[in-house]
């Protein structure tokens, strides 16, 4: 190898290293400052606490032999919009009316 060719490996070889040393460097302190700091979490909501005289109430009501029922059959499902008599008589519709589609002149025969 000529002298100029070992000078500039050198000199690369040097600039890798202190590039290497100073990336370890920087990790290095990154990982400190890591481990160094106690970490504090944050709660959300308080915990749960028992109701005052929780020990002499019962947890839930007593449903023994009671139904709870079954849903109303009778009640008819509501219509989104009004029919055309309830818009008449002064309902007022939901949405308002969609806007009139643009037209263009015909196009013309050559």
């Amino acid at each position: 190898m000529s002298k100029n060719r070992k000078q500039a490996l050198l000199k690369d070889l040097t600039l890798a290293a202190a590039a290497m040393l100073i990336g370890l460097a920087i990790s290095g302190f990154a990982a400190a400052d890591l481990l160094g700091h106690k970490v504090q979490l944050a709660q959300a909501t308080p915990p749960l606490q028992s109701t005052p005289g929780a020990e002499t109430k019962p947890s839930a009501p007593d449903t023994t032999g009671q139904s709870q029922g079954t849903r109303p059959a009778e009640v008819a499902p509501q219509p989104a919009r009004p029919d055309a008599d309830a818009q008449k008589t002064g309902a007022t519709p939901v949405l308002p009316p969609a806007p009139a589609e643009k037209t263009a002149a015909p196009i013309q025969a050559r």
